[in-house]
Order: structure tokens, then sequence, then C-alpha cells
């Protein structure tokens, strides 16, 4: 069964229509430019075009503005909340869209940087700025009927049952340093594909059951329950981040055959490496703790403030 562009067109709402016709237009001459100067392009411009990331992205964006512009001026999310949300679909795209993903194809630690961010800071800013009902609200009426099937809620509550998105989580992080799994996932590029963004879905399923900001029952979890999965992630990331530190082989020579883009040894390049899985993924957790114990102040006072007023 074919779709004409023209139909397609008329099943979004005008202005959402002329943002995809522009969005399409964009990335079909990235796409261009990127195919016919390969290897001769600024930084920021992306090693090897994808689609997906691009529309992903950039749909992310389009339909947040969207909702923004369409929510009540109170329902508004606030300057700090956007702005969150803007640089963390940035950071996300920039780590796979750049000359950034080129180098972690290259050196062992700019790939763990470039996972830091994928699994970590981006989805955490994500999370943090509660887009949800921002971007529900900027959706056309087709995806929003998409999202609400009951295939897609039910894998949703399973994936983020509090014990399952941690461990998934914290496996994640073990399974793609694994030196043979890690071997084969940089140089066949659909398992390369697989890997970044297995770790940027999931850490925007966890980060998002972390960082909701409501008390539970309109949360998935209580306050409590979150504490414990932030606290939870932390140590098994030390723990991994210490081992590659310490370790007195080069465990990844992939990066060989790869080829180092600077005159670093493996070791060194692997040291590296462990002190990002050590530090500062470790303190995102830190960082989560503090947050949702904000939360629990926060909702605490509005729960007294509520209670005064309806004496």
């Amino acid at each position: 069964m074919t779709v004409s562009l023209g139909s397609f067109s008329r099943a979004l709402d005008p202005p959402l229509a002329t943002f995809a016709m522009a969005i399409v237009v964009i990335g079909a001459v990235e796409a261009l430019i990127v195919e016919n100067f390969p290897g001769s392009l600024p930084i920021w411009m992306p090693y090897e075009f994808s689609w997906t990331v691009f529309l992903c992205c950039v749909g992310a964006a389009g339909f947040y503005v969207r909702g923004c512009c369409s929510s009540p001026q109170r329902e508004r999310p606030g300057r700090w909340r956007r702005t969150s949300f803007f640089l963390g679909v940035g950071l996300i795209y920039i780590s796979m869209q750049t000359w950034l993903d080129y180098a972690a194809q290259h050196m062992f630690f700019i790939h763990r940087l470039q996972h830091l961010i994928l699994h970590h800071t981006g989805p955490f800013l994500i999370a943090l700025s509660d887009p949800a009902k921002v971007i529900w609200r900027g959706l056309p009426t087709g995806l929003r009927r998409g999202t609400q099937i009951q295939g897609v809620m039910t894998c949703l509550n399973i994936l983020q049952q509090p014990a399952l998105a941690s461990f998934l989580f914290v496996a994640l992080i073990y399974i793609w340093p694994i030196p043979s799994v890690h071997y084969w996932a940089m140089l066949d590029p659909m398992l390369y594909t697989i890997m970044n963004w297995s770790v940027t879905i999931d850490g925007i399923l966890f980060w998002s059951l972390i960082l909701d900001p409501r008390p539970k029952p309109l949360a998935r979890v209580s306050f409590g329950v979150r504490l414990i999965c932030a606290a939870a992630v932390m140590f098994p990331q030390m723990i991994l981040g210490a081992f590659v530190v310490f370790a007195e082989r080069d465990l990844y020579p992939v990066y060989n055959i790869c080829g180092r883009i600077f005159p670093i040894s493996g070791l060194q390049d692997q040291t590296y490496a462990g002190l990002i899985l050590w530090v500062p993924s470790t303190m995102m957790s830190v960082f989560a703790l503090i947050i949702i114990l904000n939360f629990i102040r926060l909702n605490e006072e509005d729960a007294v403030t509520l209670s005064g007023s309806l004496r």
C-alpha cells in the first residue's frame, strides 16, 4: 500500500506539514553534502549521515516546540526545563552526527565519552526536563494513537519496572565493553549502530523513571525506590571503571586495527576510558540522588501548603 506525499501532508496540521517538509529537505541536503564531500567537512558536520538520528533528534525538538506553543501559559515548562531538554537532545545529536562519532571509532576513551553522553548526560538532561506531557501535546493525532497501543504501553511498563530497569542499565554498561563483544561492535556497522541506540534508549527509559518529579501514584515508583535504584547502579560502574583503569594489558586491541588518532599507547587510552567509566558516570548517580531528595522536599512543602489552604 502506497501513500502519496500529498495525503501524508494532509494528515498533519498545516504548520506541522510545513515543518515536516522543511526537515526532510534539510536532511536531504545534508545527506547529499556528506555523501559528495566525505572527509572534507568541518567537525560539526556528520562523518556518516544517519536519517534515523537526524529525524529522531530534529523531530523530538520540533514536537517539543509545538507542544510548548499549544500548552496553556501556566503549564508551559520553565526556561531551565526547556534548556535542559534542548541541551540533552543536542548532546545526543552531537555524539552521533558529528566527527565525535568518527573519533569514538578510533579512540577508546572518546568512545567512552560518547557513551557517557548517550547513556548518561543526554538522557539525564532530557528526563530532568520532564518533557512527556509537552511532547504529547505536540504530536499529531496519528502518532498520539500509536503511543497508546497496548503493546507499546505493556513494553514500557515492563522495561520501567525498577529492578529490571536498574539491571538493564548496568548490564549494557558491562556487556558492550566486554573485549570480544566490543571488538565486533567496532568492526560491524550494524552492531555498532545497535550498541549506540541501545544505550541511548535505555538511558532515556532509566532516567525518566528515576527523575520523575511527581510522587507515586502519579509516578511509576516511589521516591524511596528511586533513591535505591540510583544508588544501586553507581557501585557496579565504579567497579568496572577501576578494573579497566588498573588492567595491566591492553584489553582493546581493536583500536590498533581501527587506527588511533592520538599518539598515545593502548594502555594510556584504556586508562583514560576507565576513568570516564569510574568518575563522571558514577557522579551522575550522585546528582540523581540529590535531585530526588530535592523532589521529596518540594513535594512535602507542597503538601504542607495544600493542607494549610484547606483548613
